[in-house]
This record gives structure tokens, sequence and C-alpha cells, in this order.
């Protein structure tokens, strides 16, 4: 029985149910055929747009890296230029005079007496500096020698303390013999 109704109602309305039919099968076959693909374009320029966004700003970040380095590079080039040619002396001569009359000043203004102060370029060492080496010996109250190594540490003087050794006195008068071992160092005059 409901064969016969479906057919009976199809013949009836023949002419209007054919028509929406094959629009029906149209729009089926735009979308298949047209719409989806574009979708589908559409969404991977999205995705490119959205990767090549990404990659803009991961380039733009290497970049300012880049120009960091560089300019780090160029500042720290220049300092360092600035310390060989404004800190550190010239040659051997111009660093014994600098660090002997600060050496001997530091000691009369911290109470010591110095004994005795010799200086030995290392020749051995290659490059564009030299370290002097320099050794002295001092004697004075342990405030003293306290007052001596903080003075020479906060001077402008490009000075390194490399050993201390302190002895007492043998004559007990509360006097502490300390041998110090400095190092400097000053351009070579072939570089």
């Amino acid at each position: 029985m409901s064969t016969s109704l479906t057919r009976r109602v199809f013949d009836e309305y023949r002419r209007v149910i054919t028509p929406l039919a094959v629009a029906l099968v149209l729009n089926i076959a735009a979308y298949a055929f047209l719409v989806y693909p574009l979708a589908q374009r559409v969404a991977n320029v999205a995705q490119r747009n959205q990767n090549a966004e990404q990659a803009l700003a991961a380039a733009r970040a290497d970049y300012a890296q880049a120009t960091g380095t560089v300019t780090g590079k160029t500042r720290a080039a220049e300092e360092l230029n600035t310390f060989y040619s404004k800190v550190l002396p010239a040659d051997f001569p111009a660093a014994r005079r600098l660090i002997h009359l600060r050496l001997a000043q530091l000691a009369r203004q911290s109470k010591l007496q110095m004994d005795r102060v010799t200086y030995e370029p290392d020749e051995k060492r290659k490059g564009s500096l030299t370290r002097l080496n320099i050794t002295m010996d001092l004697a004075g109250p342990y405030a003293a020698m306290r007052t001596f190594i903080h003075e020479l540490e906060t001077s402008p003087e490009f000075v390194v303390i490399d050993n201390i050794e302190l002895s007492e006195d043998s004559e007990g008068d509360n006097q502490l013999k300390v041998k110090v071992n400095l190092s400097t160092y000053f351009r070579n005059q072939a570089s």
C-alpha cells in the first residue's frame, strides 16, 4: 500500500519533484567539485599565511639577535681597545715606573716597611701582552697588611694579587713579614 501511495504522490507532483531532484543533484555535484575544493584551498592558504607569519617572526628574532651580537662584539672590541690603550702600560719601563711608584705609595700610606721589590717580565708568554711578575717583601702589623691589600685591590691600576705568604718576625714585636706576589701586564712593542 505504501508503494502505491508513493507512486501516486510522485505521479501527481512529478513537475515539482523532478526539478527539485535535479537541483539537489546539481547542488551536491557543485559542493563536491567546486565548493569543497575551494574551501580546502582557502584553508591551505590560511595555514600557509600562518606558517609564513611564524617564519617571519622567527627571522626577525634571529635578525635582532644577530644585530645584538654584532653590536656587542663591536662594543667589546672598543672596550678592550680602551683597556689596552688607557689602562695597561705601553712597555716594561712604563709598567715598572707606574707600579713601583704606586706600590711604594700604598705601603707608606698603610704604614708598612717595604724591604725589597723585584720585577721580572714573563718572556715565555706569546701574544700582544707580557706579564710582569712583581715580588714585594713587606713588614708591619696585621691591620696595616689588611689595609694595604684592600687599597691595592681597590686601586685603579691593573694589578693582580697572585700569592701572599705571612710569617712572624723572629724578634717578637708583633710585626709580620709578608711576601706578596703580584702581576700586571703591559703591551708588547711588536704588537
